[in-house]
């Protein structure tokens, strides 16, 4: 439905996106001054605005300073509709996206690892132009009772928003090198590595059947092959990611395609991510037996179980991310994932890097806190309501 021919009642407002933007500028901010690591300068905080620019910049850091800041622009259009539309809300997101970056450089002047850039804040800006620009013949079929919008509650359940964030946000979360395909959720062992010895001492002290299932994984680590685990991993994260959209979908939505839509979307990401941040010669390393046989197996499981029930579905889905966090983050560490990160060339891409690694770690979380609720007696979905299950 073009822009004009939209009532006034039938422009809509979303909450939705305006908590994303949210949650967008503070990953933002986060990706710009991590590792927070700040001292005394030399110069004053906005001295890189007059600054000549800096001779070590490629074309890579601006095409990815640009990229960046994309998506702000878009969310920005996104939560200012239907108050503020076309120009406006484009001149809007330009210049929330000029301010955001200026601050970020601005402190980035006291970050001894980072360099403020008046290029940066340039491209950045020209990002969120972009990015603006981008959104504004979207908004409309997306928010407003368009035809997006009804594609959208035709083919999703109603109440899926959040459920759809997630899905949204999961091939993102492959951009990371990972030791599995579809290996995300190893905060534990993060965390765990970050600690002193001695409090991991205590806590093994406290729980020694931890230290008795990791000795037993790695035990059967060192006669099983890395391929075995890497099946059993990828399949974990077929299953669990699979099923989790059908939570999503009516039973009239077009599973099949959607599905398929999804699992190439988090394959190209991924070889994309590996080729810029590895080479384009290993675009494609991560195409191993172990993750072919994890695929194979992990959909002719999603086919039967994906027939179900809605609550067999969550049920298998919970079972799949329990095995996937327990071996990504119990399994021994492979010596050749290791090495592979030592070619790693991570500071090319440090702002993307750091939501990535953080949204690898914490996705699998975010939907064991989603089923858990799901699984609650007291959680009112649409088929405790009297709806149709979908």
């Amino acid at each position: 439905m073009p822009e004009h021919e939209v009532k006034p009642w039938q422009r809509r407002a979303s909450p939705l996106t305006r908590q994303a933007l949210l949650c967008l500028i503070l990953l933002m901010a986060y990706a710009s001054l991590y590792p927070f690591e700040f001292q005394q300068a030399a110069v004053g905080p906005f001295d890189y605005l007059f600054a000549p620019p800096p001779r070590w910049m490629t074309t890579f850091d601006v095409v990815t300073n640009v990229l960046g800041y994309i998506p702000l622009g878009v969310l920005t259009v996104w939560a200012l509709h239907p108050a503020w539309r076309g120009t406006r809300a484009v001149l809007a997101a330009f210049v929330l996206g000029t301010l955001l970056s200026c601050g970020m450089e601005a402190l980035q002047t006291y970050l001894p690892t980072r360099v403020a850039s008046n290029v940066d804040l340039a491209t950045n800006a020209l990002g969120a132009l972009i990015g603006g620009a981008m959104a504004v013949p979207l908004t409309s079929p997306l928010l407003d009772r368009g035809w997006l919008r009804h594609l959208r509650f035709a083919w999703f359940e109603r109440h899926a928003s959040l459920l759809l964030v997630l899905l949204a946000l999961w091939p993102w979360a492959q951009a990371y090198p990972q030791q599995f395909l579809f290996g995300d959720g190893d905060l534990v062992r993060q965390i765990w590595l970050w600690q002193d010895p001695d409090i991991t001492d205590l806590v093994l002290d406290w729980v020694p059947k931890l230290g008795e299932l990791q000795d037993y994984l790695s035990a059967l680590d060192a006669v099983a092959s890395h391929a075995l685990w890497e099946t059993v991993v990828t399949a974990s994260g077929t299953i669990l990611a699979g099923l989790l959209a059908t939570l999503a979908m009516r039973r009239t939505a077009p599973r099949v395609p959607l599905l398929c839509a999804m699992f190439v979307s988090a394959f190209a990401i991924k070889a994309i991510a590996a080729a810029w941040q590895f080479s384009p010669a290993q675009a494609f390393d991560w195409v191993t037996a172990g993750a072919i046989y994890g695929l194979v197996i992990g959909s002719l499981v999603l086919i039967v179980a994906g027939r179900g029930p809605r609550f067999l579905r969550g049920a298998v889905a919970l079972a799949a991310l329990v095995v996937l966090l327990v071996f990504v983050n119990l399994l021994p560490a492979n010596p050749y994932y290791e090495a592979a990160l030592q070619s790693w060339r991570q500071g090319q891409y440090v702002h993307f890097n750091v939501l990535a690694r953080w949204l690898a770690w914490t996705w699998p979380y975010l939907v064991l806190i989603y089923l858990l609720a799901m699984f609650d007696p007291s959680h009112r979905g649409p088929a405790r309501r009297g709806g149709k299950p979908n």
